[in-house]
């Protein structure tokens, strides 16, 4: 059930009221009892969420879905090519140098 907006024209008194949407404007000021009484055009019957959970990106548009998709998809390859990559040097032996100690010729 929305807030509404109420001001008195006769008296000049502003409230809010907490009523259902198919219940009928009221008319009487509560504090000069004139038939004078309108409703203000405000936020009455938008919907407001308050509290944690709502969030702008939670509703994110496709366009930024597509790139985000597309993003992700480009990382996981290049981090499986970076996996395979360091598999295949792990698996190579490196062999120290050999010291050739005996084949110098002193001159």
């Amino acid at each position: 059930m929305p807030t509404y907006d109420y001001q008195c024209d006769a008296c000049g008194h502003e409230f809010e009221l907490f009523q259902g949407i198919t219940e009928a404007t009221k008319k009487k000021c509560p504090a000069c009892k004139k038939m004078k009484l309108r409703r203000l055009f405000g936020t009455g019957a938008a919907l407001m969420f308050k509290g944690s959970g709502f969030y702008e990106t939670d509703y994110r548009s496709e366009s930024y879905k597509k790139g985000a998709a597309a993003e992700k998809k480009s990382k996981s390859e290049s981090s499986s090519e970076s996996k395979s990559e360091g598999k295949s040097d792990s698996s190579k032996k490196k062999t120290p140098p050999k010291k050739d100690s005996g084949s110098k010729s002193d001159s």
